[in-house]
């Protein structure tokens, strides 16, 4: 008579360790020698519809207002401009402008780094509101804490500057 000894259990296969973390990116206020990169990365969305035009000259004047994520290598993988404008009756505000994220990076927490960053800013900048306009469901923005908002209450240069035509939704945050 033969006897058969049972075998172990095959070990469980370890498990695996976890997927690296991308490091969070750098975000950095753009300089003059930004707009070539500001406008280079602004192109693809204008052209899907998700910007609107904006000249060269503009991103090379404006730079400043500009907060830039940057690589390692320096490269600008996503920027947001805020633009301040004086108080009203309602007090200072802010408008969140042309906010965009080279495609490889969306999904990684670029559009998050930049739109925390630009929150403390206008905090820092005793900011009573931020808006922004957007032809998308504005996801990141409200999960960020914006939520629909009138025209009426946003400074109006800026709404004056929307096109109608892009039916655009606006959002608006107390800071």
């Amino acid at each position: 008579m033969t006897t058969a000894t049972p075998r172990p259990a095959p070990a469980p296969n370890p498990p695996l360790p976890p997927a690296p973390r991308e490091p969070a990116p750098r975000v950095r206020t753009a300089g003059a020698d930004d707009a070539a990169g500001l406008a280079e990365l602004s192109r693809p969305f204008v052209r899907s519809g998700e910007l609107r035009e904006r000249p060269d000259a503009l991103y090379a004047a404006r730079a400043t207002e500009f907060l830039v994520a940057v690589e390692p290598g320096g490269r600008i993988e996503g920027c947001v401009g805020l633009r301040v404008y004086a108080a009203g009756e309602r007090g200072s505000a802010g408008v969140l402008y042309n906010f965009c994220v080279a495609g490889h990076r969306q999904g990684r927490g670029v559009g998050g780094a930049l739109l925390r960053t630009a929150l403390a800013l206008a905090h820092t900048q005793s900011l009573g509101a931020l808006f922004t306009a957007t032809t998308g469901g504005g996801r990141l923005f409200r999960r960020y804490g914006f939520a629909p908002a009138t025209a009426r209450r946003a400074p109006r240069p800026w709404v004056e500057s929307l096109d109608p035509r892009r039916n655009a939704l606006i959002l608006a945050r107390t800071v």
